[in-house]
């Protein structure tokens, strides 16, 4: 039996804030490579394959964009406002995680990024889509696991 509604299907995506274990605490940042906000830093993510758990995309996502792997991701948030993204309605679940800095020094930038780099809590940059908004809420949250302030 096929099952059809007429309801809109959101797109859902996962994206990843990764935090240095070590202080001074630094935030892995990708360049996207492609538009939306091409050019512009953001953080690393994408859109969920079809049969894919979120953590399993978060995962995959993670080791496409940075090569990073073997860290644990812990769910933070899901972000559902409309206009989120020029691309269309998109839903996006948020994970964070810490690396140690033998995990941090094989970050690489590869598939949607341009680039990447660490940038210091206190100096990041302007990020695409609603990430910085995504990053006031988070990053209180995660720092208070080491019981240190923003």
């Amino acid at each position: 039996m096929n099952y059809t509604y007429e309801y809109p299907r959101p797109a859902a995506t996962t994206d990843m804030i990764i935090v240095t274990r070590e202080a001074p605490h630094k935030l892995l940042l990708i360049q996207r490579k492609n538009p939306p906000f091409q050019g512009q830093w953001a953080l690393p993510g994408g859109f969920l394959d079809e049969n894919e758990t979120l953590e399993t995309c978060a995962y995959r996502e993670l080791k496409e964009e940075t090569n990073i792997e073997g860290i644990i991701l812990n769910q933070f948030k899901t972000y559902s406002e409309p206009g989120r993204d020029p691309r269309g309605r998109t839903i996006s679940t948020v994970f964070w995680g810490t690396a140690p800095s033998k995990i941090a020094q094989t970050a690489e930038a590869a598939d949607d990024a341009a680039s990447l780099d660490w940038f210091a809590l206190d100096n990041l940059p302007r990020l695409a889509f609603d990430h910085n908004q995504v990053l006031d809420e988070a990053l209180e949250t995660i720092l208070s696991q080491y019981n240190e302030p923003k």
